[in-house]
Parts: structure tokens; sequence; C-alpha cells
């Protein structure tokens, strides 16, 4: 009979010309399959021959048992609703197995139908959540929808833990968007939305309860959510929460009035569960906020001072955090101010920029050190643009005259913004570390005295009052440059104190204009700016006249000659450059030395040298080894003995030979003993 029916429904398949009917004849025949196997079990392979007499092949009917199993199944899983018990479930077990459908599509098609149930709950919530008429009872339809979506998970988590699991229907367990209308980036924002409500809800008491702690997971995890994005969401609610409630706190009094002003904030924090680390960013964002508010007009009075105080001690802020809020906001207000002065220029800075910079100063309540690194650090930015103009200078003069605005703008503006940050006259505050520096000179540098150039930069009371108050230090260039751009810049001014100005003219030719004593005041204060130490200040100044005097040196010994005439010019030139004897010294001695040794090994290789002249050198203290090949030595020494061998007074001086000319000549012993006794035998032999 199945055969026949079969036979007739594929008759028709062939009748029926048009797609539609076609496709309901296929139909029909996989129910056919579907029956006769039902009915057959597993007999209906054998049985029935779809394969010879129909051309199916076994994934056909395989296909066609199983769609058909689904559609029986899904139609069965209509009448699972969110009250489902446990017998519904065991009869959906009981039908899945009759329907021959495989536990892994019972599953998918049991957890699809409860997603969409759930998914039923959430566009009900979404319409009601984004509709632009909602009423006051919108938010808590919104979480009576979602309270529903719950309840029906904890009912399916409830049931999967049943002892009698195993006979219940596949797919028993927690909900999961995941596969369905909300799975996928667009849809996440609407489900934020949903979260966001649900968290404001919970919290709408001013506490949260643990059981909506635990409703807050089901949700996050329902809706798969990731943690960072959930905590931020209830970080971001209950913190508006918590500084409202603390907003209560404080205008009730009740914080004030609290023993324990920690217990009290921490009790809060607990009752809302809420990280205290983030209720410290909330209280520090408190007080930073009434500072600005305290500081609008530019200065922090007594009253001000008080209230913040007070709210200090109420939120129990820390003192680095008090102090880091004064400094950013303070500061920046404070920066301001002293970039204006500085922008000021030269002739700009007058009594109002002097009265804006100390009302600031003071009236913004900064440390004296806090106010001076501010000011250090806008200060130094213009030293280093004139820095830069005087390095890109085409000539020395022209770097000088940069670095001598430099020292203007120091004088005439630095010094005074510095005087007024620290409430100072600044006519007198400069003196001391003047007569410090002064004194550090005199005990360190005693023996560089006689340096001219190092005399002037410290000037006498006359030209003080002439130059006027001096220039400050404390703000330099120490820590911005390394030692050696620091050095050169002092020397380029140097070496223009010392040349004077160089003007050119027409034709190719210059006038020089030599500087007065006061261009050394001036690069004294130069040596402050740049921050440099009284001994690199010393070093500059003797190389300065080490150079001078040895240029000069070597003109004057030209031939290494020095007689009595070349030393009293030597000496001339030693008191114009200020150098030391000592060192005046070395460079003669050098330069002689030199001289010497070069004459020498001339006439060592030409054959012109004898023992003397070498022992002359070796009295002054000349490095043999260096300057004279130690082959050459040795030619000297069998000319020396060979002269002694050919004398003919038969006479042999051995301290001569193996002390004298040993020391003299610098060849070791036996090498000398070598020598004497092969020139000896060689004297022997000739007839």
């Amino acid at each position: 009979m199945h055969v026949e029916i079969g036979r007739r429904i594929f008759r028709q398949r062939l009748e029926v010309g048009d797609r539609d009917g076609d496709m309901e004849q296929r139909w029909a025949f996989q129910k056919l399959i579907y029956v006769s196997t039902l009915v057959f079990g597993e007999a209906s392979s054998f049985l029935l021959p779809w394969k010879r007499v129909f051309k199916v092949t076994d994934s056909q009917v395989e296909i066609a048992i199983r769609d058909n199993a689904k559609r029986l199944y899904a139609s069965k899983l209509k009448s699972v609703g969110r009250d489902v018990d446990a017998e519904h479930i065991v009869r959906l077990r009981e039908e899945q197995l009759s329907y021959r459908l495989s536990d892994a599509l019972a599953e998918d098609l049991f957890r699809e139908h409860t997603r969409k149930l759930v998914e039923e709950n959430i566009v009900t919530a979404l319409s009601i959540l984004k509709s632009r008429t909602r009423v006051v009872k919108g938010v808590a339809q919104v979480v009576e929808e979602l309270d529903k979506v719950l309840a029906f998970n904890n009912l399916l988590i409830s049931l999967k833990q049943h002892p009698n699991a195993d006979r219940f229907a596949r797919g028993v367990g927690p909900v999961s968007l995941v596969g369905g209308e909300f799975d996928g980036d667009r849809k996440m924002d609407d489900l934020k939305l949903l979260y966001r409500a649900y968290v404001t809800d919970s919290l709408s008491g001013g506490r949260m309860e643990e059981s909506k702690l635990a409703a807050l997971n089901q949700l996050r995890n329902i809706f798969g959510l990731g943690k960072r994005e959930s905590e931020a969401i209830i970080v971001d609610v209950t913190s508006k929460v918590y500084s409202k409630r603390l907003g209560q706190a404080v205008s009730g009094g009740a914080l004030e009035a609290a023993d324990s002003k920690a217990s009290f904030l921490q009790s809060l924090c607990e009752e809302l569960h809420f990280d205290p680390q983030k209720a410290s960013e909330i209280h520090e964002e408190i007080y930073r906020q009434k500072l600005q508010q305290c500081v609008a007009d530019g200065e922090l009075n007594d009253e001000d001072v008080a209230a913040l105080l007070r709210l200090r001690v109420m939120l129990c802020v820390p003192q680095q955090t008090v102090e880091a809020a004064h400094s950013d906001i303070c500061g920046s207000l404070f920066e301001k101010v002293v970039k204006d002065a500085i922008s000021s220029g030269v002739e700009g800075y007058d009594g109002e920029v002097k009265k804006a910079v100390r009302k600031a100063a003071h009236g913004l309540r900064l440390t004296r050190e806090a106010a001076m690194s501010i000011a250090s650090k806008a200060v130094r930015r213009i030293f280093v643009i004139y820095i830069k103009r005087a390095r890109a200078a085409e000539n020395r003069t022209e770097a000088a005259k940069e670095l001598k605005k430099l020292i203007t703008f120091n004088t005439l503006v630095v010094t005074e913004l510095v005087a007024d940050i620290k409430g100072e006259s600044s006519d007198t505050s400069e003196e001391e570390p003047i007569k410090e520096e002064e004194k550090q000179t005199d005990e360190d540098e005693e023996e560089w005295e006689s340096l001219e150039t190092l005399k002037k930069i410290t000037p006498s009371k006359e030209l003080a009052e002439k130059m006027g108050k001096p220039g400050q230090t404390e703000i330099n260039l120490k820590d911005d440059l390394p030692e050696r751009d620091r050095t050169d810049l002092y020397k380029t001014y140097l070496l223009y104190c010392l040349t004077g100005e160089v003007t050119k003219i027409p034709f190719g030719a210059s006038i020089t204009t030599k500087k007065d004593d006061s261009e050394y005041v001036l690069l004294s204060q130069l040596g402050g700016i740049l921050g440099l130490t009284t001994k690199e200040i010393v070093d500059v100044h003797r190389g300065l006249a080490e150079q001078a005097f040895r240029q000069q040196a070597e003109v004057i010994l030209a031939d290494g000659q020095l007689t009595k005439a070349r030393i009293e010019q030597l000496n001339e030139v030693q008191k114009q450059v200020g150098l030391p004897s000592e060192y005046a010294q070395k460079i003669i001695k050098n330069i002689t030395t030199t001289k010497m040794a070069a004459a020498i090994g001339n006439s060592s290789s030409s054959g012109e040298a004898n023992i003397k002249q070498i022992r002359e050198l070796k009295e002054a203290s000349v490095d043999l080894d260096n300057m004279i090949s130690e082959s050459l030595r040795e030619n000297l020494f069998k000319k020396t003995v060979d002269e002694i061998f050919s004398s003919g007074t038969g006479e042999f001086d051995a301290e001569e030979v193996y002390e004298k000319i040993l020391l003299t000549s610098a060849l070791m012993l036996r090498r000398l003993e070598g020598l004497f006794m092969s020139l000896h035998e060689i004297d022997y032999q000739t007839p």
C-alpha cells in the first residue's frame, strides 16, 4: 500500500508542470517516507523498495526523516511557554524519541524556541523604552519585561539542575541570545540601554540589594555583554547615585555631623556596592570643581581657603591629591600670568604687570617652589629662543648681540619676575648670591686671580653702581643645554669682549670698536644664565689665556732658542694675558723641547748629532724613546765608541761608556755591551 501511494505521488509529480506543484508533491513523498519509517521501523529499509523503484538515495531518505521530525517537534514546542514544568519537559523528550529526532537537533530547536520567547520580551521592553510618549511608568514596565526574562531563565536553570534532568528534553538550560535577532553589534547598543535601565531601577532606592546584583549578572550573561562593558554601565550609573546621595549628606549636614567621615563614606560605598577608589575619584573631582569656582576671580581669599579645607576634611581628600589639584588648576592660572608678563617684553614689564604677577603668586596660595618651577619652565623656553638665534648668527658679533639681548631680557624682565614671585625687591634679591659667588671664587680659584679677563667679570664698586642691579641666576639653562654648548656660548661672548665689535665698511675694510669693562660684567651675568659653575668659567678663561700665550710664544720661539731677550719678551706676554708663571713655563718648555727634539732628530738622521746634544735633551726631560728612534741612537752610540777607540790616547773610561752613555742614549745594558764587544772585535781585527 505504501508503495502504491508512492507511485501515485511520483506519477502526479511527473504530470504537474509548475514549480509549486512539484515542490508540494516532493513534500508529500517525503512525508510518505517518514510515515513508512515510523510504521515499519528498521524493517522499512528492506520492505520498501525506495531505491529500486523510485531511485531515492539513502541521504534523501535521511533528509526526509530529519525534516519531518523537526517540523513535528517544532509544532510541539509551541506549547512550551514561560511557565513550563517538569512534566511537560518529560513529554517533550518522549515525543522527540518517538519522532526519531536526534538529540543535537532537538537541543537546537529547544534553545531557539526559548530564545524567541525571550526576544519577545526584549522587543516589548525596547519599544517602551524608545517610545516618544513614554509615561512615568515606562521604566517600570521595561523592568517588568526584563524580570520576566530573568524569571524564565531561572526556571530553566532550576529544571537543568533537577534530579531527573536526564529524562527532560534536550536543550534545557540558561537562555542565550547568540544566533538570534539581537546577536550583532548593531543590536548591542539596544541591549546596553536595557541593561542601563535595569541598573538605574535597581539603584532607585538609593542602595543596591544583593538580589539585584545576582539579577544583573544573569542579565549580562543573557545579553552577551562583556564584563568591562557591564561594569562601565554599572559604575556610570552608580557614580551618579553616589554623587546624589553624597550631595544630600553634605547639604543635610549628616556627613559633617558624623564622628568618622571615613566610616560614613565607607558605609555609603557598601550600600551601593561601589568601589571606594571610584568614590575617591569623585571626591577629587568635587574638590577640583570647588577649587575652580574659588579661583574664578584669580585668587583665593581666606573664606575660600576655609571652605576648601572644610570640604577636604568631609570628603577625606588626601594631602597629595590636594597639592596636585592646586598645582594643576592654580598652576595653570599662574602660568598664564607668567606668560603674559614675559610676552610683554623688556619695555612692557610695567607696574600693572608687576601687580598682576604678585597677585597671582601670592593670591593663588602657591608654594614658592611651585611658583618658581612654573616660571622657570616658561622663562627657559624664551632663553632657548635667544640661544638658537645666537647659534644661527652669521658671525661672532651678531651672535654676541643676540646673547646681549638675552642678558638684557634676564635683567629687566626675569629678575623682576623672580622678585615679584618671592615678594622681594629686585634691588636686593641678588646681592647675597653675588657675595657668595665671590667668596667661592676667592676660596677655590685663587691661583687664577692673575687672569685679566677673570678679574674684569667681577666689577668694581663704581662699575657695579654704573651697571645697576645684577640679573638673577636662579633660573638658568644648566639642565637644558649640555656643558659643551654652554661653555662655547660663554667663550663666544668672551672673545667678543676681547676683540671688540668689528664693523665692515666699503672697499673691503673693517673697523674694530673696542669695548669697555662693562661688557665683562654682562659676561659674568651670561655665565649665571647659562648655569656655569666657577670652575667651568675659570676653565674657559684659562683656555683662552693659554691659547693666546701659546700662539705668541710659538712666534717668539720659532727656532727653539731661548735667549735672555726672548725670556723678557715672553714675560711681558705672560703679564698681558695674566697667565700664572708655572703654566707659562710649561708652555715655553713644551715649545722649546719640541723644537729641540725636531732639530736633534734631523741632525741624527743626517749624522750631525753627537752624544753631548742627546745628553742635553736627556737633562731637559725629553722623551728620547718617542723623539729619536732606537736605530738612530744605536748608530750614535757606535759613532761615539768608535771615536773613543780611534782617538789614539789608549785610555778607556768604563763609567763614561757603561753608565753615562747608557743613560744618555736610553739603551739597555746588555744591548750596549753587545754593541761594544762587536765594535771592539772589529777594531781589533783592523790591520
